[in-house]
């Protein structure tokens, strides 16, 4: 028989929930506040528009679930980031004026982005090439694949110091992103 602490102390289910929430909000507001760097945007030529900043979140995003999968001590944290995500979409929709029957839609449709957007990165974040021209046509519209390289770059050194990055951090609502113009000072191997 399975010892279960929630039969014994019915709240602490409630007391946990509230922490992920919390950690999941926290974390959403660290990738948020990196994909709105604008070195993103001035340096590496990301397009200052909505959807440029949609695939700058999430390509954080992506990484940041990469990171949390699989690990067992998150839970359901990487569901509650990703419901927090589309929460904050639909509230931005709604505040630039969608109109309430379209924004369901809008959100679905941003989900459906989001879901090809992150199963390019994870085909493409073994082999840099991949990547890169995951990059391009996701963040840069340029199906030809260039331009890409140096996001791609980012990419593989945010998974990297995301992987070293402890799992209590993470479930704490703390995660640490490299400056996107620095990512050559790290080491790749």
């Amino acid at each position: 028989m399975a010892f279960r602490l929630f039969h014994l102390f019915p709240g602490l289910g409630g007391l946990l929930g509230k922490a992920q929430k919390s950690a999941a909000n926290s974390l959403y507001a660290d990738i948020v506040e990196q994909a709105r760097s604008p070195r993103f945007y001035r340096e590496l030529g990301v397009p200052d528009t909505v959807e440029g900043r949609f695939d700058l979140i999430a390509v954080h995003m992506f990484l940041v679930l990469r990171r949390l999968k699989g690990e067992a001590a998150a839970g359901t944290l990487g569901q509650r980031l990703f419901n927090t995500m589309f929460d904050d979409m639909d509230a931005s929709l709604r505040e630039m004026g969608v109109g309430d029957t379209r924004v369901p839609k809008e959100v679905r449709a941003m989900g459906e982005d989001f879901a090809g957007r992150v199963k390019g990165y994870e085909a493409g974040v073994e082999v840099k090439a991949f990547l890169a021209d995951a990059l391009a046509l996701n963040v840069y519209d340029r199906p030809d694949g260039t331009g890409g390289e140096a996001l791609a770059d980012y990419v593989t050194v945010a998974d990297k110091l995301l992987c070293e990055q402890s799992t209590e951090d993470l479930i704490t609502g703390r995660v640490s992103f490299p400056d996107p113009l620095h990512v050559g000072e790290v080491s790749h191997e």
